[in-house]
């Protein structure tokens, strides 16, 4: 069988998911799509919309047939981490192929752009620390990183965040598994921090701000998405009460950090620079995450790396453990959330030949990664009732969705 894996959040799975998966099918020529997706936190720190488990059905009424799970500490961090934990994941589950979204959609110039990274990588690196010693936020000292080494003319935009991440899933095929076929498919109509949606096919970004504002299902949000993501939604909303979004856990921040030492906070994974002595001034002077948010953002500390942090300290992710857990390669294990008939079938066929653990029942497996996997699932449904918080965790090791 002929296998394509395709990093994803799918939050929520909406139209312009659907047309990815065809389309990186259609490009791979590949009998079975393989996708690796964020669990309950996302790489921009933010708590999904929906949980691990309804965002799986989703994905495979999409046409996914196997949806592994991108652990919380990769999936919970910046480009490099975050394609370092998906790509070589994807790589030890055999796919042929890895295809992405861009807003570049040629994939020889990512290959290009990968060779004249390593031609002027020291340039490149020189000119980042001293931008970030001068105060600059990473993603604008890599900017600038990148108009010092002067990209050759029609070169990808690695201001933009597809092409980012691209660039990063290319620069771990190449390294990693040159074996495996880099693809890219042009997006459609949107940009993903668009926060306006714009017809059948909108950013995730926006289609969250509708739902979160409306706090019910739309008719400008039901536009852009498949009808079973619509199902989901509602189903979860309706049985679970909400649609997750940071404000819900804004009170357990505020308690976590009013009543833990600068020492403490220190530990915590992101905690940098001086960062506790500014959290714990601010924290008693906000009302709401937004309001503590906007107080903490600086030149330095942009928006998502202070939402990735908040999120760490908020599941209790040590900064010691993460350094350690981080420079095991490949990653320990991966570990199935669902799977179609097509799914199951690769999964038998590559089960026994693969250098990790393929885990469909987690209670029978032991790693440091996989205990952090169980903080982030309490973390995340401790906004629920205490009998709905039982009853998800209690999935949290039970078998796969099966569909």
């Amino acid at each position: 069988m002929k296998s394509c894996g395709v990093v994803v959040e799918y939050n929520p799975f909406h139209n312009g998911h659907l047309y990815h998966l065809e389309q990186s099918k259609k490009h791979a020529e590949a009998d079975c799509m393989i996708a690796i997706m964020s669990g309950n936190f996302l790489q921009r720190g933010e708590p999904a919309i929906i949980d691990k488990w309804h965002r799986t059905e989703a994905a495979l009424h999409g046409g996914a047939d196997l949806v592994i799970e991108l652990p919380f500490l990769y999936a919970v961090q910046h480009s490099d981490f975050f394609s370092q934990g998906a790509v070589q994941t994807l790589a030890e589950m055999g796919v042929d192929s890895i295809c992405f979204g861009s807003e570049n959609g040629r994939i020889e110039s990512f290959l290009e752009a990968f060779d004249h990274m390593n031609k002027h990588q020291e340039e490149f690196n020189a000119t980042v620390r001293m931008y970030l010693n001068e105060g600059y936020a990473y993603p604008e000292a890599s900017r600038l990183g990148y108009e010092a080494i002067s990209f050759p003319s029609g070169s990808i935009d690695l201001t933009q965040p597809n092409n980012i991440l691209g660039y990063s899933y290319v620069k771990q095929l190449l390294t990693y598994a040159p074996e495996v076929e880099p693809l890219t498919v042009l997006r459609k109509n949107n940009h993903y921090h668009d926060e306006e949606m714009s017809g059948q096919i909108s950013s995730a970004t926006s289609i969250r701000k509708e739902l979160l504002q409306a706090e019910a299902m739309t008719e400008k949000s039901e536009l852009c998405l498949p009808p079973q993501t619509v199902k989901v939604l509602q189903h979860y909303q309706i049985h679970q009460g909400r649609w997750h979004n940071w404000e819900d856990y804004f009170h357990l921040l505020q308690y976590k950090i009013m009543t833990m030492e600068e020492s403490t906070l220190r530990c915590f994974h992101g905690v940098d620079e001086g960062l506790e002595y500014r959290l714990k001034r601010m924290i008693k002077a906000s009302a709401t995450f937004h309001e503590f948010l906007s107080s903490l953002k600086t030149k330095r500390y942009t928006w998502t790396r202070l939402q990735r942090t908040l999120a760490h300290i908020l599941v209790g992710t040590d900064k010691e453990e993460a350094r350690i857990l981080l420079r095991e390669t490949p990653p320990p294990y991966a570990r199935v959330l669902g799977l179609s008939e097509t799914g199951k079938r690769y999964l038998r066929s590559i089960k026994k030949e693969a250098d990790i653990p393929i885990i469909t029942q987690p209670q029978q497996f032991t790693h440091d990664m996989l205990d952090l996997e169980a903080r982030a699932a309490a973390a995340y449904y401790s906004v629920l009732s205490p009998k709905q918080r039982v009853n998800k965790l209690k999935r949290e090791y039970e078998a796969p969705v099966i569909l």
